[in-house]
């Protein structure tokens, strides 16, 4: 921010992580260093998720209320099971944290904004925020680094299931089995019964489910 008390920049400008699932992430708001809201813009091609289905209700997430505006190109959100058609200039509100969303691109580089925060409640960043560069270094076989991000994000989130459930995939990439499944442990015994569903289908524990100790923790 400068001295002036404000800063300007072009979205083409906001670094780019990812691609998550396809979608490119621009961190808003670590740009400026937003404080008080949230807000993240997202870019993918023609039949592609820009925005991924999820709800806002997970160990990553905020519980943070949506305002998702289509900023360029088109796409096509659906809502609590419901399809919305979204062109360049649409703004779609999601109140209810638990609601299920997803967007899917319809042009190519369709740009999505997101802002959210909860209703009443001083800003507190989610935290997948804490976690979001270990994709980058994960995909690239760089087991160390994206390792020692998500472990960055333990320290901020203690206990996360979230978090810790990335580290097993991790580890079980980098064929740490042991530490693995002390992490694929504490995410199934969080109480996230989430956790259990993504353990049987997430490729990255691959490697763990001939163990014994896999069926034990996913039954």
């Amino acid at each position: 921010m400068s001295e002036r008390g404000f800063a300007v920049t072009h979205l083409d400008d906001v670094e780019r992580r990812g691609p998550f699932t396809g979608a490119w992430h621009l961190p808003v708001r670590n740009h400026f260093d937003i404080g008080s809201f949230g807000i993240g813009a997202y870019v993918a091609d023609e039949g592609v998720a820009v925005i991924e289905e999820h709800d806002e209700t997970g160990s990553l997430a905020g519980g943070h209320e949506e305002l998702y505006f289509v900023l360029h190109g088109h796409a096509t959100f659906t809502v609590d099971g419901d399809e919305v058609d979204a062109p360049a200039g649409t703004l779609v509100f999601v109140r209810d944290p638990a609601t299920r969303r997803t967007a899917v691109a319809r042009d190519p580089a369709t740009t999505v904004l997101a802002i959210g925060g909860v209703r009443g409640q001083a800003f507190e960043p989610a935290p997948w925020e804490s976690i979001v560069g270990f994709w980058a270094p994960l995909s690239r076989g760089e087991y160390e680094g994206a390792r020692q991000i998500l472990e960055h994000g333990l320290e901020q989130y203690p206990g996360n299931a979230g978090i810790h459930f990335n580290l097993a995939c991790c580890e079980s990439l980098a064929g740490r089995t042991d530490a693995a499944f002390e992490h694929l442990r504490e995410a199934v015994g969080s109480g996230d019964e989430r956790m259990r569903g993504l353990a049987r289908t997430d490729e990255d524990l691959a490697p763990l489910r001939d163990d014994p100790r896999f069926e034990e923790l996913v039954r």
